[in-house]
C-alpha cells in the first residue's frame, strides 16, 4: 500500500491492489493491466481515438504510458477487459481535486469496448469496476465526458444512474508560442 501524507488517512491503492471487479464471468474478466498490457491497451486507445473521431495517437503510446501507469505512485490507473487473453475494452482514469467540494474525484478519462464485444455487458462492468476504484480511492464522486454526438454512449451512462451535465469542453495548449494564429 502506498501513502500519501497530504490525502487524509494517507492511503493509496493502486489499481492492481483493487479487488477483482463485480462483475466477473466464465467468459472473461476486468482486470488491471499490466505492463504486458501496454501494446494492446494502445491498440485499443487507436480505436477509441478512431471511433471518437480524434486526433491518431502517439506511436509511442505503450511507452508513454508505462511510466504513468506502473510507477510508485502512479499518475493514473487502467482496467481491461481480459477475454481468454485477447484485450477487448479498456477504462483510464486518475484521482482529480474538486475546489468547489473540497474533495477528490475520480476522471474517468476513457471507457472503451470494441464494436464486436458492445451489448455484451462489458461496459457496466468496466464502470461498476471503476466505481470499485473510485471507492478504494477515497474519491467521493466519477466525472467524464462523452461527445455529444455518441448516443448510444450517453443513453448507456443514463441506464446506470450516471447524471448528465452541461459543459463545453475546451483545450489550450501550455506552450502559447504553439499556439497557431487565429484566422
Amino acid at each position: 500500500m502506498l501513502t500519501d501524507p497530504a490525502r487524509p488517512g494517507g492511503a493509496i491503492r493502486p489499481a492492481r491492489d483493487l479487488r477483482p471487479a463485480r462483475d466477473l464471468r466464465p467468459d472473461g474478466a476486468i482486470r488491471p493491466a499490466t505492463v504486458a498490457d501496454l501494446p494492446a491497451v494502445a491498440r485499443l486507445c487507436a480505436a477509441h481515438a478512431a471511433f471518437e473521431r480524434a486526433e491518431p495517437v502517439p506511436a509511442d503510446l505503450a511507452v508513454r504510458l508505462e511510466p504513468v501507469l506502473f510507477s510508485a505512485r502512479p499518475r493514473a490507473w487502467c482496467l481491461v477487459v481480459d477475454r481468454g487473453g485477447e484485450l477487448i475494452g479498456y477504462a483510464t482514469y486518475s484521482l482529480e481535486f474538486s475546489t468547489w467540494r473540497a474533495a477528490d474525484h475520480l476522471h474517468l478519462d476513457c471507457l472503451f469496448v470494441t464494436e464486436p464485444h458492445r451489448g455484451e455487458g462489458w461496459g457496466k462492468a468496466l464502470l461498476d469496476a471503476v466505481q470499485d476504484a473510485a471507492a478504494a480511492l477515497g474519491a467521493a464522486h466519477i466525472e467524464w465526458q462523452t461527445p455529444d454526438w455518441n448516443a448510444d454512449a450517453i443513453r448507456f451512462y443514463g441506464r446506470a444512474g450516471a447524471l448528465a451535465r452541461p459543459k463545453v469542453r475546451f483545450s489550450l495548449t501550455a506552450d502559447p508560442a504553439g499556439v497557431p494564429p487565429r484566422a
